[in-house]
């Protein structure tokens, strides 16, 4: 799993553009938004894009989102229960 969060952080930070951030800047429990990172509802959507083209998991509900964009370790956990790619 510790592959798979690296790869996380390079794709958030590739995807959303934050270039001021490091891998190794972005603790596996750090909040994804607010206090953390600093995401926002458009990073969120961008996030749901970026789990349908890279793992094939659809995100419908924003709840469910909302819990699974905590932090790294929450969707890395996520990712590896249900990944279809």
């Amino acid at each position: 799993m510790e592959t798979l969060k690296t790869e996380l952080k390079e794709n958030i930070i590739e995807q959303l553009n934050l270039e001021e951030f490091t891998v190794e800047d972005i603790a596996d429990n750090d909040a994804l938004f607010g206090e953390g990172l600093g995401l926002d509802s458009i990073d969120a959507l961008e996030l749901i894009v970026m789990l349908d083209k890279d793992y094939g998991i659809k995100l419908t509900d924003p709840l469910e989102g909302k819990e699974i964009f905590k932090s790294i370790e929450v969707l890395a956990t996520y990712i590896t229960a249900n990944r279809k790619k």
